[in-house]
């Protein structure tokens, strides 16, 4: 298996969006364990990007020249006992071969204590659950720079790993896009509704579709794009069905996501709590920003605070199919000025500013 580059990020699962910042910026080895669904396969061909198991990507950190390893953040449990194995790897590399050891880096959205995520049972799974909060812990006093996505994250690392130890370096760069420019003649359609991601409960997609009928009975010109796969998928596709007015696109090339956002006047993506998952960010919304849309979100979300600033809808995640109807309603007759959302983008993509911070030069 030949060399990794001097930059490797070592990440649990891997998606498009990752594939696309191994293009923008410093180039890297990706290593992961399994794909998201919307991993972009021909993407993946044009960067260096490995599925690799554990012992796998620890050999390829013992055998290569490595400067900064980027690894998925320690409160993400799933990911921790690969992370600590690759940092064990390379920690005993240095020790042995008298050598520096690669900076170690990572980039967290996390907003939800982890050790809630997942109620074990019996006496195996309590251990096993027991042991991953210890090795995050143990990865999390390796760690040399850390790059918070949003506040919430912030604080709840400061609630989970306590002050930080001396040398450790944080910063926090808000996970915020720069205006796309796909298509700069693209037009908003009036009424134009769009749900981008994955056709699951947790995004909202059946509290969608269950507030759709009484959205067009207040607007009746509303329509409603639902763009994305998953288990739900017949539940959306049941919607179009009966509603003319909307439309399912099933697993889409990325060109199609970024037309149908271009046109659409709200994003909606109406975050539903569980006991084992919160939103961190949420990349349609991302997505949606960066194309001038007006957003309607839950507070589960950790841009929340930033999207009530900037005019944007926040519901709590707790609302039922009339309430987001309601605020859906009146996103659709005043949504906000596409100009307004794109001027208060930052200048500069926070996901590659931190990127640049996190694998620079030591």
């Amino acid at each position: 298996m030949k060399p990794v580059h001097d930059r490797v990020r070592l990440y649990h699962q891997a998606r498009t969006a990752h594939l696309e910042r191994g293009l923008a910026g410093r180039q890297t080895t990706l290593l992961y364990e399994s794909r998201r669904y919307d991993f972009d396969t021909a993407l993946a061909d044009q960067v260096d990007a490995r599925q690799v198991g554990a012992l796998a990507a620890a050999r390829l950190l013992w055998s290569s020249a490595v400067e900064v390893v980027e690894i998925t953040e320690p409160a993400y449990l799933p990911g921790v006992r690969r992370a600590f194995v690759a940092l064990l790897t390379v920690r005993v590399k240095g020790l042995l071969r008298r050598g520096r050891r690669p900076v170690v880096a990572t980039y967290a959205i996390g907003n939800s204590d982890p050790r809630r995520e997942f109620t074990p049972h019996g006496v195996k799974q309590h251990l096993s659950s027991w042991l991953n909060w210890q090795l995050s812990r143990r990865t999390m006093r390796w760690v040399d720079r850390i790059a918070f996505g949003t506040p919430a994250a912030e604080d709840l690392y400061r609630f989970l790993y306590g002050v930080p130890r001396r040398r450790q370096e944080q910063r926090l760069v808000p996970a915020l896009p720069t205006p796309c420019t796909c298509d700069p003649t693209a037009q908003k359609v009036p009424g134009s509704v769009a749900y981008v991601g994955a056709f699951v409960e947790r995004k909202g997609l059946r509290l969608l579709v269950d507030a759709w009928p009484d959205v067009t009975q207040h607007v009746p010109h509303a329509t409603l794009a639902l763009v994305g796969k998953g288990p739900l998928l017949a539940v959306a596709q049941a919607l179009a069905a009966h509603d003319p007015q909307v439309r399912t696109v099933e697993d889409p090339p990325r060109s199609d996501i970024h037309a149908v956002l271009s046109r659409a006047s709200v994003l909606v993506l109406a975050s539903q709590p569980t006991p084992r998952w919160r939103e961190q960010v949420g990349l349609p919304i991302v997505e949606g920003l960066q194309h001038g849309c007006t957003v309607v979100t839950t507070d589960e979300t950790g841009l929340a605070p930033w999207l009530r600033a900037q005019g944007h809808t926040v519901i709590p995640g707790s609302s039922d199919a009339g309430t987001l109807a309601k605020h859906l309603i009146a996103a659709i007759r005043a949504p906000l000025p596409p100009a307004s959302v794109l001027s208060s983008l930052p200048r500069d993509d926070g996901r590659l500013v931190a990127d640049e911070w996190l694998l620079r030069d030591r």
